[in-house]
């Protein structure tokens, strides 16, 4: 962790006065890397369109081109503050570990020594959930992966991702990451909300268990929701509010979201289905602990589309025209945490 110098103002009832501390800085990050997917063809998946002989003709060298271009974002976020990359990535649409293990391989990961959680889901795709961390800052004590069983209207179980939850110790706090990959929406968003608000249950389920053990738990839940920070499946059922309590959730990316800026779009809109989230213990400005500082939306120049129809959209790996050597169809999002050095 950087250990920086930062002016705050605090309001002292009567007016403004100025105090300098020293802080330490946690970067937090999600980026939904789609579809980072392996050359292999894997015969209990639908992964059939990345390989060599399928519809995209996944190479070998896209696949590098692919983990170089990922390797190169997760290192960068969060540099201009911190000076550090993240000590904990949430990734999406991840294949299996064995890319995982490639991506921290790449030249411009390889230095960070990042560990791995890592469970495969029943996605008929094949496409899973992961966490890098830095091990001399976090230290996991569990993690599992939690089904989310969904069911059409027919009765059958459609197969979506779980839900990876890791607990663990940062410094002398109880902290607790989750990471999500709500389901699409594919169909439409009204006919494919249930479908969301099954994972969002199962979400609130699991962060009201683990602060029922620890009422103290710092949680941050993060993903790619499929849902944006006003609808009701994050806003009601993870409970989050702008003035979030102990046991409900704060969204530093409804204030984005509210001011036209989003993480991926679609047919000119933006939505900000990639979110950050943490429990309303991390509002209260108690800085002697770790507090939530700022949140942002990652979108370095090379990451926009510079051109042509789809200007300044995301610049993705595959279009509609095909391949494109792009990054991915979402922006990676942030937070900081900070921490009063030695405080008295």
């Amino acid at each position: 962790m950087k250990i920086l110098q930062l002016i705050f103002l605090f309001y002292c009832g009567i007016g403004f006065g100025q105090n300098e501390a020293t802080y330490e800085v946690l970067t937090i990050a999600f980026y939904n890397t789609e579809n980072l997917f392996d050359t292999e063809n894997d015969d209990f998946t639908f992964d059939d369109d990345r390989t060599p002989d399928g519809k995209d003709a996944w190479t070998e060298e896209k696949y590098l081109q692919k983990l170089n271009n990922i390797g190169k974002v997760i290192s960068e976020i969060g540099v201009d503050l911190s000076g550090n990359s993240p000590e904990i990535i949430g990734l999406s649409e991840i294949e299996n570990y064995t890319v995982l293990e490639d991506l921290l391989n790449t030249e411009q990961l390889k230095d960070k020594n990042y560990e791995i959680i890592h469970f495969d889901s029943p996605d008929r795709r094949g496409i899973d959930n992961a966490l890098f961390y830095n091990p001399k800052v976090f230290q996991p004590q569990t993690s599992k992966a939690i089904a989310v069983l969904i069911q059409n209207e027919e009765g059958k179980r459609i197969y979506t991702r779980d839900i990876l939850v890791a607990t663990g110790k940062i410094e002398d706090e109880n902290f607790a990451f989750l990471v999500n990959h709500w389901p699409s929406r594919s169909g439409g968003e009204k006919a494919s909300r249930n479908y969301r608000k099954s994972a969002a249950t199962v979400n609130r389920k699991i962060c009201d268990s683990l602060w029922a053990i620890d009422p103290s738990l710092k949680i941050v839940n993060m993903g790619d929701f499929n849902d944006d920070p006003k609808n009701k499946n994050v806003k009601n059922v993870l409970k989050t509010s702008e003035k979030a309590n102990q046991f409900q959730f704060y969204n530093p990316m409804l204030k984005l979201y509210k001011n036209g800026i989003g993480s991926l779009a679609y047919r000119d809109n933006w939505n900000l289905f990639d979110q950050i989230l943490v429990s309303g213990t991390m509002t209260t400005k108690n800085y002697n602990h770790f507090q939530y500082y700022k949140a942002g939306i990652f979108k370095k120049d090379y990451l926009i589309t510079s051109n042509g129809q789809y200007k300044g959209y995301p610049f993705r790996s595959y279009g509609y025209n095909g391949y494109l050597g792009g990054y991915s169809d979402h922006f990676p999002v942030y937070l900081y945490l900070i921490k009063k050095k030695n405080p008295r």
